[in-house]
């Protein structure tokens, strides 16, 4: 088993994904994924905690991509033109990765507990945008309204993209939809 080779995390989602695609999530093991990526099922919990978190694994680097943007933004910016301005800079993140999103948002949507974990992951980023944004010195409830507002304008925006052929970018859906909250809120 070669375990000292280069990437064993991205051999490891790579070949997660295969089987997932190719078995299903719920037929698939931890063993099946380490042997396919010729790895060793420690190799595998050294970088997952489970199979599950496979597909979670880019969790912590948005959290801190959502807060790093905010905190680089001109403290002249209100909440929901920081928003903008993250999801923005969250929206490069995914160039290129149509593909991949695609296939996960499918396996997500047809496993129950996928789809419990995503929705722990959204509320936890949440809790992570409303945090910066009081950093930025934002009261309450002003601050988890703005968060909330940008985990539905991402979901959304996240959604409409993954089921699209992939011919436009994720950032032009994040707009689309930051642009029709507005107007939802303005018309209330």
């Amino acid at each position: 088993m070669g375990r000292w080779q280069p990437n064993a995390r991205g051999r490891l989602l790579e070949a997660a994904m295969e089987l997932f695609a190719e078995r299903g999530y719920e037929q698939t093991t931890v063993g099946e994924i380490a042997k396919r990526a010729g790895l060793t099922e420690r190799t595998f919990f050294r970088h997952y905690a489970d199979k599950r978190e496979v597909l979670f694994g880019g969790a912590q680097e948005m959290r801190e991509l959502f807060t790093r943007t905010l905190a680089g933004l001109p403290a002249s910016a209100g909440p929901m033109e920081a928003v903008g301005a993250t999801l923005a800079a969250v929206a490069e993140g995914f160039r290129d990765r149509h593909a991949f999103a695609r296939h996960r948002q499918a396996l997500i949507a047809a496993n129950a507990e996928l789809r419990e974990r995503e929705l722990i992951k959204l509320a936890d980023l949440s809790a992570t945008v409303a945090g910066a944004l009081r950093e930025r010195g934002v009261g309450e409830p002003a601050a988890s309204l703005a968060a909330e507002a940008a985990i539905a304008v991402f979901r959304v925006a996240f959604e409409r993209w993954t089921r699209s052929p992939g011919t436009r970018e994720l950032g032009l859906y994040m707009e689309e939809s930051l642009v029709e909250l507005k107007a939802v809120t303005a018309g209330a």
